[in-house]
């Protein structure tokens, strides 16, 4: 077999390995309520702004190699599948107790998280970027509390791509959120993923493992990995210093809610029977930005915390 051979045959098992090239193209393909997002022609994810939908998500969740690591609930039936908290869709960004209003847990409008308009779209070789606004709209279905700024770049990695999200809330009059542990960027993943159903395992920057050791405490990033047909798969969801209240409180659960909320503070603090629980207390006056940024990994394989912590540093950098 001569050298050109066996390096097309190399090649072609990293791909359907999961393994696809850093400078691989990153698409966008725009429809009446979504854009799709593919990585060397593999679709990825999503982003969803159907009129259904209280807020915008990413959905589906694949892995490079094919993967769904994501609850089809309640885009889709699946045989066996959980159908609690339906509003748990994807990936998402949203909170409980926005001046009092609950944009978590409804799942009928308002209020609502409406898309406005897509501000800027760049594909590209090496990574793409997409960039969106929406707003936070109040009971009335009129008013409207925050607009948010939405910064999204795809970038492939080694055996998988890697999502950066910046959010920015801006305050259109004045904003109260009260620390509830109902938020705030999470990932609903595949019941088979969960460490309750699956056999998936939660692990932080901090050294700790599973969901009740990692729930409602700090750490820089934390990952949850397992095994479909017995292929290890991986997210993590690392976030950045300059993000509010870094580092971020953990709201993960071994049934598949995996979120990171900042602001949940003082009911995470009092539930971990820590001394003298303080709320974090985030006001807004009208005018003001509160960011949160996110880098989530979607990975074939399995990841170290060493493996973790440098792709931590290169974010951070």
């Amino acid at each position: 077999m001569n050298a050109r051979i066996l390096c097309c045959l190399i090649a072609s098992a990293l791909l359907s390995a999961g393994c696809i090239a850093q400078s691989a193209k990153v698409e966008f393909t725009p429809a009446a309520d979504k854009i799709d997002v593919k990585i060397d022609g593999k679709l990825v994810t999503s982003y969803r702004f159907e009129d259904s939908l209280t807020k915008p998500v990413l959905y589906p969740l694949n892995t490079l190699s094919g993967i769904a690591l994501h609850r089809g609930f309640p885009f889709e039936k699946v045989p066996g599948e959980t159908t609690d908290h339906p509003h748990h869709i994807g990936l998402f960004f949203t909170y409980d107790k926005v001046n009092g209003i609950g944009f978590w847990n409804n799942t009928t409008k308002p209020p609502m998280i409406k898309h406005a308009r897509v501000v800027s779209s760049e594909p590209g070789e090496g990574k793409g970027k997409l960039v969106t606004q929406s707003e936070w709209i109040a009971k009335d279905g009129s008013t409207i509390f925050l607009i948010e700024d939405r910064s999204m770049v795809f970038k492939p990695i080694d055996h998988g791509y890697a999502m950066d999200l910046t959010l920015d809330l801006t305050a259109r009059t004045k904003i109260e959120f009260g620390d509830t542990k109902e938020g705030m960027f999470a990932i609903r993943t595949a019941d088979w993923l969960s460490e309750k159903i699956g056999k998936s395992r939660y692990f932080s920057s901090e050294g700790t493992e599973t969901s009740k050791n990692i729930w409602g405490k700090r750490a820089k990033w934390v990952a949850l990995e397992g095994k479909k047909d017995d292929k290890p798969v991986g997210i993590a969801i690392l976030n950045h210093p300059t993000s509010t209240n870094y580092p971020t409180y953990w709201h993960a659960r071994d049934y598949g809610l995996f979120s990171a909320n900042p602001l949940g503070q003082e009911e995470f603090q009092k539930s971990n029977k820590e001394p003298n629980p303080k709320p974090f207390g985030l006001t807004l006056e009208p005018g003001k930005t509160a960011r949160f940024r996110f880098l989530v990994l979607i990975y074939d394989g399995n990841k170290s915390a060493d493996q973790i912590n440098a792709l931590f540093d290169a974010f951070v950098k």
